[in-house]
């Protein structure tokens, strides 16, 4: 019996080039077309959903309406087998070919129509009978699947050109014989190699680490002797002009928009170029992907595969490695699996679900996962059979579930996390935290798990004049400790090696008074001041991070500084650790934000200004804008603000708080991304009345000022403040080490992230796809480098280094120096310090000038050189990193803890 709703699919559209089509797997759960029941994808809006066990097509058919779909089952194609001993498929050409999915796989499909049956859908294969239908399903399995468009969005990375790049010279041109591009020049390498565009020499490149390439940094020797800072990789050059080039200079890959000519000058001609080599970037991901991160046991023995609920597998997506170790550790804690994975409570969201498309929707995806890792449904012997007599032997893994839905959404609209480039395992914890508590909002009757991590800090900062105090609570997600790093020896290798440091000494230094400088606002001026920070309470879960990273040549590299865990795994907090808050004998500071409407001028400062000429309510907002102390710092601001169309706007009279207009979020956005929280964006502007200039010139003056307002969108280290204080300050707090994370790799934008939890049979190790039984040994060492306390996290980037310049016509001792603690997520902290050592040091420009044209720069680098810095004075790097190594007179002297710009 032929269906009589056949004639409603004709008038169905086609998808568009931009919709996404869900044909691989189901958007609720990892069932796929490799499964026996394959998958329905909806004709109408391309959803794709399983019709197994959980038949979540059925779900969507009765919340939609929509009644016809397209079941797509794929198989894979048998492969010819070759006897050893027979030569391998002759090569035409060498070159890179890409493997197509329609070569290895066979796919069936088959319309059905859900009004026929509304249980499982009714096949009517003879609907592709009709023409129209028939191309409606061409045109659905030819379009990119969900999966493969979000990883080819995520793939368009951003590659910069530098002023090396844009201002290249040649010194030697003439066309190079085939000959001279056969090897290195100084040893026999015949890959790897890199032709200097500034002279032509050919040498290899470094060895990658983990060995992922063959090198003996000849092409790096070269730049060194010669300064030569710009080349391409042989074998990666492509007619259309692509191809890999690094700045050894930046330290980076970079764009040459002039490589046509640039090559022209040495006879190579990219029109007739052949792709023949894989780039860095798809060395790297290879190496990422095929990483075993010790595999074996102390004695070389493999170590065990283990299976079931709890024990799944995430296959890497091409540097994923960082989100598959946080969702492993999160899904491993009872309050994410009881709020998450509920058979009950996920078929009512599913009914439920305000969204349309369940790919959308952040509940539909967490519940998901959740089912994948902790079901044990997909945690089984890859199906795969073994392709040789030494594969047999090796264990069998996971297939590992491919997590591309919830990678996509997640990671939609940020800068870093909708890419496919390695991230940083504690920053993915922290934007994870924020984009689940946006959509926690939408449930009010629901728990939010996220706040078995939030807890308080407490700061007491007490005048050394007049012994006020002042206390300020922030709840935080994460503890970030410094590691100090103290080299011992070297290896046979010439690598460092690091003293051990016990993790609790790292956690005793936040807790340490710290002196500063301070205006406080009962003496009425800048005084020395004491602050302490300590737990106001403690978590549920306390997630320690351990910054170990550090500049070295302008990059950020992660140090092997092994840390010391108490023997039994346990960390104990007593009553030292927890902050009093205001005693009976303390007097507290006024609060700023209760003093009169009407700013009270530094009347010395008053007069000097208006001395000089400036108008009385230029020289007002002039102090509000910079402390209202220095009239010095009062009148470069002037110099720098003299066309502000609201330079002349009087002052209102109301406070900030009632008159200015609230914050805009571009606003707030700006000032975030300079590396400020939202809590001090929206003060500084309120304070200055939404000019965003002046609110940077605030922030700049009030360091220690953390704003007023919760933090909607916070960092990995603050949480949005709720009505009351999250934590407990029940002590003492004891806490026992359920998961860490560990990165093997020399960078935070490379190398590999594995998560080992702490189940009842022992430690797990969890890598990719890889689920085994962990080793002892192997578990003792990896503590030392990394840490969830239940319960510890890890892997940041503080940088210290020490700068020293002698400015020019200056005879003697007469120097300045500059320790920087550079917060790589604060890059305006480093801008404000590096304008303020220049301008000391002699640079011959106001910190306003520096400053502006640092943080120009940021944003269109090319126009600052027009400024005349470039190479001299304030040059930014496209990646971020300042590089004032370049700056002529400048050197760096040690390696020491941050502190600020002296004189000797």
């Amino acid at each position: 019996m032929s269906c009589p709703h056949t004639s409603d699919l004709t008038r169905l559209s086609t998808p568009r080039l931009s919709q996404f089509v869900h044909r691989e797997e189901c958007t609720q759960c990892f069932d796929n077309q490799d499964g026996p029941q394959g998958v329905d994808v909806c004709l109408l809006c391309f959803n794709g959903a399983c019709t197994g066990e959980r038949n979540h097509m059925r779900i969507h058919t009765q919340k939609s309406g929509h009644r016809f779909t397209l079941n797509v089952k794929r198989r894979p194609k048998p492969t010819s087998k070759r006897n050893d001993e027979e030569p391998p498929a002759k090569m035409s050409k060498l070159a890179i070919v890409e493997e197509r999915e329609e070569d290895k796989y066979f796919h069936t499909t088959v319309v059905k129509c859900w009004s026929c049956d509304a249980e499982h859908g009714r096949d009517i294969p003879e609907a592709t009978n009709d023409p129209a239908i028939q191309s409606l399903v061409d045109q659905v399995m030819r379009s990119l699947s969900s999966a493969r468009q979000s990883e080819v969005k995520a793939w368009e990375e951003e590659l910069e050109a530098c002023e090396h790049t844009l201002l290249l010279q040649h010194t030697n041109v003439g066309a190079i014989a085939a000959s001279g591009l056969a090897h290195c020049n100084d040893c026999e390498l015949t890959s790897n190699l890199w032709l200097c565009l500034t002279c032509g020499s050919l040498g290899c490149g470094r060895q990658q680490y983990g060995g992922v390439t063959g090198g003996n940094g000849h092409g790096f020797k070269h730049f060194e002797e010669t300064n030569h800072p710009v080349c391409v990789k042989l074998g990666t050059i492509t007619p259309e002009g692509d191809a890999d080039i690094y700045c050894y200079s930046c330290n980076d890959s970079r764009l040459d928009p002039s490589l046509s000519d640039h090559l022209a000058a040495f006879g190579i001609n990219v029109k007739t170029a052949q792709k023949t080599e894989k780039s860095m970037t798809e060395m790297q991901i290879e190496h990422n992907l095929k990483y075993d991160f010790s595999l074996t046991s102390e004695d070389g023995k493999a170590l065990e595969p283990v299976f079931g609920p709890g024990l799944t597998g995430l296959s890497n997506l091409g540097n994923s490695c960082y989100m598959a170790s946080v969702l492993q550790t999160v899904f491993s804690l009872p309050a994410f699996r009881s709020r998450y994975f509920s058979a009950s409570c996920t078929i009512d969201h599913a009914v439920q679900c305000p969204e349309l498309l369940p790919a959308d929707c952040v509940e539909c995806q967490m519940r998901k996962v959740a089912d994948g890792l902790v079901s044990g449904r997909y945690s089984h012997p890859a199906h795969a059979p073994p392709s040789s007599q030494d594969a047999v032997n090796s264990p069998v893994f996971q297939e590992g579930l491919r997590p591309s839905g919830f990678k996509s959404l997640v990671g939609k609209g940020h800068e870093e996390f909708s890419t496919m480039k390695q991230q940083d395992s504690e920053e993915f914890l922290g934007h994870l935290l924020t984009v689940l508590r946006r959509d926690i909002q939408k449930y009010k009757d629901r728990e939010d798990p996220t706040g078995v991590f939030s807890y308080a800090m407490e700061q007491r900062l007490q005048c050394n004049v007049c012994s006020k105090v002042s206390y300020r609570t922030d709840t935080m997600d994460v503890l970030s400790v410094p590691v100090p790093a103290v080299e011992n020896s070297k290896d046979a290798d010439g690598k460092p090696l690091f003293e051990p440091v016990p993790l609790l000494a790292c956690i005793d230094s936040v807790s340490a008074p710290e002196a500063l400088e301070y205006s406080c606002p009962s003496c009425a001026k800048s005084v020395h001041a004491l602050k302490q920070t300590k737990f106001a309470t403690f978590p549920d879960i306390l997630v320690v991070h351990a910054k170990k990273f550090q500049l070295v040549n302008w990059v950020p590299t992660k140090l092997d500084i092994p840390l010391i865990l108490p023997d039994d795994d346990t960390l104990s907090f007593e009553a030292q650790y927890l902050g009093t808050g205001l005693q009976p004998d303390e007097v507290e500071l006024p609060n700023l934000a209760d003093a009169a409407a009407v700013p009270q001028f530094d009347v010395a400062a008053m007069a000097q200004l208006e001395g000089m000429g400036f108008p009385t309510i230029r020289c007002q907002k002039a102090l509000l804008a910079t402390g209202n102390s220095d009239a010095e710092a009062a009148m470069e601001w002037l110099f720098a603000h003299m066309e502000d169309p609201d330079i002349d706007t009087p002052i209102q009279s109301d406070g900030p708080s009632s008159s200015a207009p609230e914050p805009s979020a571009d606003q707030i956005l700006m000032l975030a991304d300079m590396g400020f929280t939202s809590a001090q964006a929206k003060k500084a502007l309120r304070e200055t009345s939404g000019n965003v200039e002046r609110a940077v010139e605030w922030l700049f003056n009030h360091p220690d000022d953390m704003g007023e307002d919760s933090d909607t969108n916070s960092s990995s280290a603050s949480a949005p403040a709720p009505s009351s204080i999250p934590g407990t300050k029940h002590v003492p707090a004891k806490y026992r080490l359920k998961a860490f994370i560990s990165h093997k790799g020399p960078s935070v934008h490379s190398g590999h992230y594995v998560a080992h939890i702490f189940t009842g049979d022992g430690w797990v190790l969890f890598n990719d796809e890889k689920v085994v039984k962990a080793d002892a040994e192997s578990v003792k060492d990896l503590k030392k480098l990394a840490y969830f306390h239940n319960n510890i996290i890890p892997d940041s980037h503080v940088h210290k280094t020490i700068l020293e310049r002698r400015p020019a016509g200056t005879e003697g001792e007469t120097s300045y120096k500059l320790n920087l603690g550079l917060f790589y997520q604060s890059a305006l902290q480093y801008d404000r310090c590096m304008a303020d050592f220049l301008v000391k040091a002699g640079v011959g420009f106001s910190a306003g000038v520096v400053l502006s044209v640092i943080l120009f720069k940021r944003r269109t680098w090319p126009i600052a050189l027009s400024t005349g810095f470039g190479a001299g004075a304030a040059y930014a790097d496209c990646d971020r990193s300042f590089n004032p190594a370049r700056i002529p007179g400048t050197r760096i002297i040690s390696q020491l803890p941050p502190s600020g710009a002296s004189k000797e």
